[in-house]
């Protein structure tokens, strides 16, 4: 019987891809067995351990059923230290935020800490950090807001600082800090959303100011428009990272990922890999124990390599609640490398969409049995 702890085995020491699809085989059957909706939508389709023997088998979940349904086993939530998080919301209110319990949290810590560590730390050099986003302490339903703690707690030197809650960032306290990792001539990582660092760049523009930071100094932005009037494109991130911060553009790293999976894809670029790309034509790179796919929209099959679909991945760290995850955007993959183009058009979503009535009925069996 599968484990967490051969899931972080794995993530620790990948191995050979078809040791990666032996385990997607037995996370797929765990998961058919211990949670009852994933099960019932999977037999809907007539797919079940017993005829599906292939890691491109395995049904996809939309992302949008972590509103409707509660995709992990009843005891599992309930396990001591399960993290409890939430999406951001939606026009639907507070009632249909997206929910992903995490009852093995080790999991998703081994995932971020390690993906981290390749893709904006590949140097191994402890770094002051500024977060220009809550932590954990202040947003505990937010995965972003745990991850950003741990990277802290992993990378950082012990001089960090975060300086936001959830009803905003103290742009005074971010200045102040960058300008004494110039004194001190050491390096800083700073982490935040788009939306921040736009707020970072008004404020320094406020009081005329630009803050050159040592050499080897970066910056992970997690992207995001909300909060911004004209959001930011990733280029206009890098261009301005360089204007306001001194930041080389192979050192600002976008980050993609969201609260329904464990796993996150980050920028290639000189840092970690052996890529070249101007900064507009970045592709992402997704770690080895995370499989992305680019499907069709209306029939949910994947498309060939090079064509662009509906972005859709199985992440092992996922183990606990649903690892075939589809999502809302658009994307081309070239093996492990993925473009991301943007949001789908609701309308064009129709196979990914047939699902979710049945995750909201099964919501509404499991509240009114």
């Amino acid at each position: 019987m599968i484990s967490s702890r051969d899931i972080i085995d794995f993530i620790e020491y990948p191995g050979v891809a078809s040791r990666f699809e032996d385990l997607a085989i037995e996370v797929f059957r765990h998961q058919f067995d211990n949670i009852d909706v994933y099960r019932q939508y999977c037999e809907a389709r007539g797919l079940t351990p017993l005829n599906i023997n292939s890691l491109h088998k395995i049904p996809y979940v939309s992302s949008v059923a972590f509103k409707f349904a509660e995709l992990v086993h009843p005891r599992e939530s309930s396990r001591p230290g399960a993290l409890h998080f939430f999406t951001s919301g939606t026009t639907e209110g507070p009632s249909r935020r997206g929910r992903h319990v995490l009852p093995y949290p080790e999991i998703y810590r081994a995932s971020a800490i390690a993906h981290l560590r390749a893709m904006l730390f590949p140097d191994q050099r402890p770094l002051r950090v500024l977060a220009l986003h809550p932590g954990a302490d202040a947003m505990p339903e937010s995965s972003l807001s745990t991850m950003v703690s741990w990277c802290v707690e992993e990378f950082g030197n012990g001089t960090s600082a975060f300086v936001a809650d959830r009803h905003g960032v103290d742009y005074d306290a971010a200045a102040a800090f960058l300008r004494r990792a110039v004194v001190d001539s050491e390096p800083a990582c700073v982490l935040t959303t788009s939306a921040a660092f736009a707020g970072l760049c008004r404020h320094l523009d406020s009081i005329r100011e630009a803050i050159a930071l040592p050499e080897g100094s970066r910056m992970m932005d997690t992207g995001g428009a909300k909060g911004q009037v004209s959001p930011l494109t990733p280029a206009e991130v890098i261009a301005r990272a360089g204007e306001y911060l001194g930041i080389a553009p192979d050192l600002v790293i976008n980050e993609y990922g969201m609260t329904e999976l464990c796993s996150q894809l980050y920028d290639a670029t000189a840092l970690n890999s052996d890529e070249s790309r101007a900064p507009g034509e970045r592709v992402k790179i997704a770690p080895p124990w995370m499989m992305p796919r680019a499907l069709d929209p209306a029939t949910m099959e994947p498309v060939r390599d090079g064509e662009p679909g509906l972005l859709a991945f199985f992440d092992l760290a996922n183990f606990g609640s649903v690892s075939a995850v589809a999502t809302e955007d658009v994307g081309i993959i070239t093996g492990a490398r993925v473009c991301v183009i943007g949001r789908a058009a609701a309308a064009e979503a129709r196979g990914c969409a047939l699902g979710i009535g049945e995750f909201e009925a099964a919501e509404r069996r499991a509240a009114h049995p």
